[in-house]
């Protein structure tokens, strides 16, 4: 008799005691042991065998260990709401799973397959993917099935198939030591991509002949590490990458040999970039002809070059072009399928590139088969046993959204991801699910914006507590091992996926059950492996034991091997075995700036968070290097509008609002805005950053133009602020404060390093005094230790305190305390009189923000290291900065460049 699955993992967990598995944030693929005590992770570190990273981690991955909380971060139980005015309720697991196939059968057979679809996330399991897609495909009937990586990969896959023929990164990490030239292009490796930044800094400086360039608007970190900044303006790259092309043509840096043998529709190309010149460009990009002369001959010169690339060519209008006019520089000088050469894309999500070898999304069958092709179709219905596949072309997930809002679809299950966030015009994304019959979300973390939308929840089992297999963005397969048991009713998301499947069945194809009768994550695995057989991925000989045995693999793999690079032989997974140059030419963005818009707004990733922070959120150490969201804004922008550092600003774009702290940032070009993407209405008021960003996409990709939205930036005239603190448990205490971020025009509730949650409200009035007193007893203050109060004039001033401790403050009207109180909550000195600390008499303590997390250094210290003259090595050796995981590196560096020089003795 088959053991139940939580069962198994106790047996695992009580024999081991160190657990090899996988990262489950970005796409780097991470090698970790999960240290496990008494059936709970206790530690987490980097595993020094795994190709991947050799031992090193982000301070996310790092962090992993304090992510693993205790259960009221999780969803424990099934949940449902018995009609759509009702709160959700506990309700006994398989009860849940009928429910679920029910409203499936029922959507199916009164309106059709199509009336149902499936929105997954690149954060599943292959073995995830590839149970939903079967149920999706082969039993529902629909290919209405994609995921959260359609907004971000989908512009490289449509690129990489239209130019080399296939959904597959030629290149492999190891380039990243043997390239003589790096261009980074629309990435912020040193935020996004740590470990493989880390990487590049040590290749460039045991290879000093190295030549970096970075094209991206911004300043950042990883532009200041270049030996190039091109800070094009948004959406010009296509431009920018055909001057590049015109520069290598005027000056012979062209292979005009590999272009013959290997490639075809150059000429046409050839033709369109005659007029492209650098000066052409310069106007169109913003970028000097000079430095687009320079960044052509180092790529073209050089004995290898590669390039890196992700969000900032994906997410656009133009992203397929964009990803094919940079592949053109390759396949033009030969730069491809040789060591430190080649188009190299790196993945956002740990498994987008899994998902997509099982064919998890609209536009794709297992095995990087098309579900337009009837030879395709034909050829997955007989792997799985079937007469036929639906052929009706799939929604992709902006489509799936418009297509619940205009009724289409009647049933949305979401798995993984958090559309309420994540996807951009949050009004209309709430909007359909508003209006549809029926919302089914999978999730682990309980306090997702999307759970607010579900009128059925299924609890799921997560990172370190299922098994499977990821591939990540250098084609290599890796093992992930389940360390503990999933808490409470939670699963992993394929036996939810199996168990709904097979009642499923049982309601309308009784003779499909069987599809779904798997008895563990490897009878999953061996069958989506065979299906890649013969194909551009094979590795249909990859099995459990060989990753056990030999570790994770690179495809294709064949014949015992794993193939680091593709294409060396110069033949391609094209109709004429021939690479394809695309006709690109430049077009604008969707939508341009204005005198009613006149700021290019971008959104990008932070250092120490993740996608919408449901795990990330959880680990103090992640909150102490930002804390807040905010909008960054130009020097001279701030001046016009009359903002001032740290004073609140209405964002408005043309779907929608936000109001936001603003801060200088001088890295940014004027008439530009930058806001991180990771806060939601789960943390702050209003619906988000994404309340602000374009759902237009891509017309080959569907991806959407989340980089690049025009918007205008005005005082809020919020006179009136609050702030608070709290200590004790972050996710209980969010869950208590969440009702006040709808009463106030900017409101947060944010989880700090300190522990315990920090509260900022703002309004154009003081409120009543009632409502100041609710406040206070929503925090435990109604009879604090000190208080200095004046409702009518809308002030309150209360601190809990108690032997030395801070347990709570709430300043309303008069904010001058709150520095010196959250220093002292994050364990500085207790003031020497917190009555005159109230009253104003006395200044008290700065805070200073953490800015190395791995090792708690914050900015103060290092800035007083410097300037009693510690180097780079001086700091890390005294204070410990830079050590971990090294992202803060480049921002010591930035604080010693505009240290003032020491004076020079005679």
């Amino acid at each position: 008799m088959d053991m139940p699955m939580a069962r198994r993992i106790e047996i695992v967990n009580e024999a081991a005691r160190d657990v090899a598995s996988v990262c489950c944030y970005c796409g780097t693929g991470c090698g970790v042991r999960v240290q496990v005590r008494d059936g709970a992770v206790v530690g987490v570190r980097g595993d020094e065998s795994h190709p991947a990273n050799r031992g090193r981690l982000c301070s996310k991955g790092l962090a992993l260990a304090d992510t693993v909380r205790r259960d009221d971060a999780r969803v424990l139980s099934a949940q449902w709401r018995s009609a759509r005015d009702q709160p959700l309720e506990d309700v006994a697991l398989a009860q849940a799973l009928d429910i679920a196939a029910d409203r499936l059968a029922d959507a199916i057979t009164r309106h059709g397959p199509d009336a149902v679809g499936f929105y997954l996330s690149g954060q599943l399991l292959t073995e995830d993917y590839a149970v939903f897609n079967k149920l999706a495909r082969a039993l529902a009937g629909t290919n209405n099935i994609d995921t959260n990586s359609r907004l971000c990969m989908s512009s490289a896959v449509s690129g990489y198939k239209r130019t080399l023929g296939a959904d597959a990164p030629p290149a492999c990490y190891e380039d990243l030591e043997l390239a003589d030239t790096v261009l980074i292009a629309g990435s912020n490796m040193a935020y996004a991509h740590p470990v493989l930044f880390r990487r590049l800094e040590a290749a460039r400086a045991s290879r000093p002949h190295m030549k970096v360039i970075v094209i991206d608007p911004r300043r950042t970190d990883t532009a200041a590490f270049a030996d190039l900044h091109l800070p094009i303006a948004p959406g010009s790259d296509v431009a920018l990458f055909n001057a590049m092309l015109h520069v290598m043509l005027r000056e012979g840096l062209v292979d005009e040999d590999y272009i013959a043998r290997h490639t075809e529709g150059f000429e046409t190309l050839r033709a369109r970039v005659q007029t492209v010149t650098p000066e052409a460009a310069q106007r169109l990009c913003g970028v000097p002809a000079q430095d687009i002369v320079q960044a052509a001959r180092w790529f073209g010169q050089a004995p290898a070059a590669l390039s890196l690339y992700t969000m900032g060519l994906n997410q656009s209008v133009a992203g397929t072009d964009k990803n094919a006019a940079l592949i053109h520089l390759h396949l033009a000088t030969g730069q491809i399928g040789r060591p430190g050469a080649g188009p190299f894309s790196l993945t956002g999500q740990p498994n987008a590139m899994g998902g997509r070898e099982a064919g998890g999304m609209a536009t794709l069958l297992p095995g990087h088969r098309d579900p337009a092709s009837a030879t395709d179709r034909a050829e997955v219905a007989r792997l799985w046993g079937l007469k036929r596949l639906p052929d009706a072309p799939g929604a992709t997930a902006l489509d799936m959204f418009d297509a619940v809002l205009d009724g289409r679809i009647k049933v949305l299950w979401i798995a993984a991801t958090n559309p309420a966030q994540s996807l951009p015009d949050q009004a209309r994304v709430r909007a359909a699910l508003a209006r549809a019959e029926f919302v089914i979300v999978q999730e682990a973390f309980a306090g997702t914006e999307t759970l607010a939308h579900a009128d059925l929840v299924l609890p799921a089992a997560t990172w370190p507590e299922k098994s499977g297999t990821v591939t990540n963005s250098e084609r290599r397969i890796s093992r992930v091992r389940a360390a503990i048991a999933p808490p409470g009713d939670a699963q992993p998301d394929w036996r939810l996926a199996q168990a709904v499947a097979q009642r499923l069945a049982a309601r309308i194809a009784p003779a499909k059950a069987a599809l779904f009768a798997y008895r563990d994550e490897s009878e999953i695995f061996a069958e989506h492996a065979r299906m890649t057989a013969g194909r551009d991925l094979d590795y249909s000989t990859v099995d459990y034991a060989v990753l056990a045995q030999h570790g994770p693999q690179q495809w294709p793999y064949r014949a015992g091997q794993g193939t680091a690079r593709l294409y060396a032989d110069g033949v391609f997974p094209t109709t004429s075995g021939r690479a394809r140059f695309c006709d690109v030419a430049w077009r604008p963005t969707a939508e341009t700036v204005s005198g009613d818009f006149p700021l290019q707004l971008t959104t990008g990733r932070l250092r120490d968070h993740w996608h919408t922070m449901a795990r990330t959120s959880l680990a103090r150490v992640l909150t102490q290097h930002v804390e807040e969201p905010w909008v960054s804004l130009h020097p001279e922008d701030m001046r016009r509008l009359d903002l001032a550092p740290g004073s609140l600003a209405r964002l408005q774009s043309r779907r929608g609002a936000l109001v936001l702290p603003v801060q200088a940032d001088a890295s940014l070009l004027p008439g530009q805005a930058f806001v991180p993407m990771h806060w939601g209405s789960a943390f702050m008021a209003g619906l988000g950053v994404n309340a602000l960003t374009n759902p237009a996409a891509d017309p080959i990709s569907r991806q959407p133009e989340l980089k690049f939205s025009a918007v205008r930036a005005e005082r809020a005239g919020l006179a009136w602020q609050a702030a608070a603190w709290r200590q004790g448990d972050a996710a209980a205490l969010r869950t208590r404060l969440a009702p006040w971020l709808h009463r106030f025009d900017y409101a947060v509730v944010l989880p700090v390093g300190a522990g315990g949650v920090r509260l900022r409200l703002a309004s154009r009035v003081a409120p009543e005094a009632d409502v100041l007193h609710e406040l206070a007893d929503t925090l435990d203050l109604r009879r604090p230790d000190v208080a200095y109060d004046d409702p009518a004039r809308g002030y309150l001033r209360r601190v809990s305190a108690g032997q030395g401790t801070l347990h709570a403050f709430l300043l309303t009207g008069d904010l001058r305390a709150q520095e010196p109180l959250l220093a002292w909550a994050a364990g500085g000195e207790a003031p020497a009189s917190i009555a005159a600390l109230l009253m104003g008499r006395v200044a008290g303590a700065v805070r200073s923000r953490t800015l190395c997390v791995c090792n708690g250094v914050s900015e103060a210290a290092i800035l007083k290291g410097i300037e009693g003259g510690c180097d780079l090595a001086g700091l890390k050796d005294t204070l410990g900065c830079g050590t971990g995981c090294g992202s803060c590196v480049p921002e010591i560096q930035a604080l010693m460049a505009r240290a003032p020089a020491a004076p020079v003795l005679a």
